[in-house]
């Protein structure tokens, strides 16, 4: 068994995206849908809404926090983001969202060895103690 460390949010379920680069929240990432959108990334097209999204790292700015916080309000962000290195920017965002409006995003760490292992999940679920499972 995997478990993560929680950096915010609740449990939560879904479908795996696992993303092949890193993610920008602002500016790759269209809050308003959900859909990647940056030209150059491998994902482009792709919707993160209700997902499980895995990802090494984070890419961009401090900015972040804003877009992330923004697409859970509108219900066009992931259940959960799994990283392999934590971002206190998704976090923040995501913790504005719970208080602000009530809405969670699950933003959770691994390692990449157990990052790597969940790639291969169709659907993850991902307890309030951490606790990761396939199915």
């Amino acid at each position: 068994m995997i478990r993560a460390r929680i950096l915010t949010g609740e449990a939560a379920e879904g479908s795996v995206l696992s993303l092949d680069e890193p993610l920008s929240f602002w500016g790759a990432f269209e809050p308003r849908t959900g859909v990647i959108i940056d030209v150059h990334h491998p994902q482009r097209g792709a919707c993160v809404k209700g997902m499980i999204l895995l990802m090494t790292e984070t890419r961009g700015s401090g900015s972040a926090p804003g877009a992330i916080a923004e697409a859970i309000r509108l219900g066009t962000a992931p259940d959960a983001i799994i990283l392999a290195e934590p971002d206190i920017n998704l976090a923040v965002g995501a913790e504005v969202a719970a208080v602000l409006y009530g809405r969670h995003c699950l933003i959770a760490c691994v390692t990449l060895d157990e990052l790597a292992r969940l790639r291969s999940a169709g659907r993850l679920r991902i307890a309030a103690d951490g606790a990761v499972t396939a199915g």
